[in-house]
């Protein structure tokens, strides 16, 4: 019973979609005032709900959402995600990709490609990347968890090629510049002739969950092209955070 009714409470509180008080809780709920109080006081000490502004209302928390979206499938998160990366590539005329960390990987799990069928392009591949490589790996590794960051720079680095980096001051400074622009590149680490640039996709206050980013030939893709689209990529990851989070709180 008891379990029931915090359910009930925050069904109430994300279908409301709006920072609702307890004195409306209560009475779309039903409860007795004191329930009603002691049961949203719970909520709260767990961060199942939060108090964004310390005004007495409350909206579904980060560790509510943080565990729906843990448990959502790729397959949840391609369909909201693949219209907006669709209609980018489109856009920049040039292959987009999703990538997700998860079990302490990352991973490319959706890509798309130019329309134009006269574009010459580069398909990435869908799956692992090297954590100190792939511009989709650092956007995340940059605004990670301490620990993850720790345990990526361990090593051992891999050199894929002579523009890999492959010692632990290099990916530090690298990650100061990531933080500092809000995007990350990668010239030529994995592969000669392509480059690649993502940008984080924050969840909430739980981190960079996701990453989005373009890929192409180098002839393409220079230093001035990725400075340009980088800060696109950082609207287009802040547009695939409310659609994902949309997502998340509709099914919560």
């Amino acid at each position: 019973m008891h379990l029931e009714r915090l359910i009930s409470l925050m069904e109430i509180i994300a279908v409301v979609g709006r920072p609702v008080t307890v004195s409306e809780v209560q009475v779309a709920s039903g409860l007795p005032k004191p329930t009603c109080y002691r049961l949203v006081q719970n909520l709260l000490e767990q961060g199942l709900i939060n108090e964004p502004n310390n005004d007495g209302r409350y909206v579904i928390g980060e560790r509510l959402i943080r565990i729906a979206l843990l448990g959502k499938s790729d397959v949840d998160v391609r369909r909201v995600a693949a219209p907006l990366l669709r209609s980018a590539a489109s856009v920049f005329n040039e292959t987009m990709f999703l990538a997700r960390f998860r079990d302490s990987k990352i991973e490319i799990i959706h890509v798309e490609t130019p329309e134009d069928p006269a574009r010459a392009y580069v398909h990435p591949g869908i799956g692992e990347r090297p954590l100190h490589a792939c511009s989709c790996s650092k956007a995340i590794a940059a605004f990670a968890e301490e620990r993850f960051v720790d345990a990526i720079l361990e090593g051992p680095f891999q050199a894929f090629t002579d523009h890999t980096k492959t010692t632990r001051q290099e990916l530090l400074e690298e990650f100061k510049l990531i933080r500092r622009q809000g995007f990350a590149d990668c010239d030529q680490e994995i592969d000669m002739g392509i480059s690649s640039v993502s940008a984080p996709i924050t969840i909430g206050n739980i981190g960079a969950t996701f990453s989005v980013g373009a890929v192409g030939p180098v002839r393409r893709f220079g230093p001035e092209y990725r400075r340009n689209i980088g800060p696109e990529l950082i609207l287009l990851a802040k547009k695939i955070s409310g659609a994902i989070q949309l997502c998340n709180v509709a099914e919560v």
